[in-house]
């Protein structure tokens, strides 16, 4: 379709504000297939180059979406972690993140359990902590985690009040998974270091390693032979042959 407009005065063409007025309300045609038909223009006013006027009642704003994640508070992840039917998945906070980890695989948990089977008579001759899996550990305002092992201290030789909260624990350890690597190498790890906590391990099965951090370090220590912690107050430290160990949750080892 193209437009004709026949006869057309003008006011001084091509000056900002110029105006064109047909002399007729029929001056104005629109050719369609070849045929023309005239088009009602009623006080028809074009203006060229014009400005559009500015009216701030019509300013119409886009509001783009917020690209803020969303920041979760203790309070919404509880009631997660009191919801699940099981101990899984696991829900713990940090920063207002939340992280998910879903249900450990078989030989995550031989990596735990049979650490837990040579951390605790160490623990109990030192009379220095409790083991536990998977508690609810706070180390400040606005955190929750639930690692899957953790020591915390026994006063005295005693265990503690189970109604204590758990926000400084002597050593946490993780099992890594292929879901799990993101939050527990990098997430958590700053976290514990941010916090304080004295060691953290992360136990790479396949690697056949631990990745041993402290609170200042810049690296882990990457031990593959044999693992040592002293814990404050111990008499002996805590020694671990780490081949041995992978060896014996590998599959096909003998029960022990």
């Amino acid at each position: 379709m193209c437009l004709r407009f026949p006869n057309l005065p003008r006011k001084s063409e091509g000056h900002k504000g110029d105006l064109v007025r047909g002399s007729r309300q029929s001056d104005c045609f629109a050719t369609i297939g070849g045929d023309s038909m005239p088009i009602a223009a009623n006080s028809m006013a074009i203006v060229a180059h014009a400005e559009l006027p500015y009216h701030p009642e019509a300013e119409q704003l886009m509001v783009m979406p917020s690209l803020q994640p969303r920041r979760w508070t203790v309070r919404e992840v509880s009631r997660l972690i009191d919801a699940r039917p099981a101990y899984t998945p696991r829900y713990e906070l940090v920063n207002g993140e939340l992280l998910v980890t879903p249900a450990p695989t078989r030989r995550h948990q031989r990596v735990i359990i049979q650490l837990a089977f040579r951390l605790q008579p160490y623990l109990t001759v030192q009379r220095v902590g409790e083991l536990l899996l998977g508690p609810d550990v706070r180390l400040r305002e606005g955190t929750l985690f639930e690692p899957d092992l953790c020591i915390v201290p026994a006063p005295d030789g005693r265990l503690d009040k189970t109604s204590n909260p758990i926000s400084h624990p002597l050593l946490i350890c993780e099992a890594l998974s292929p879901r799990s690597v993101r939050h527990d190498r990098f997430t958590k790890r700053r976290a514990f270091q941010r916090d304080g906590v004295p060691d953290y391990w992360v136990v790479d099965g396949a690697a056949g390693t631990f990745e041993v951090w402290h609170p200042h370090a810049e690296r882990a220590e990457l031990i593959d032979s044999r693992l040592t912690w002293r814990p404050a107050g111990c008499t002996e430290p805590f020694e671990l042959d780490v081949k041995a160990f992978f060896a014996s949750i590998a599959d096909g080892a003998p029960l022990r």
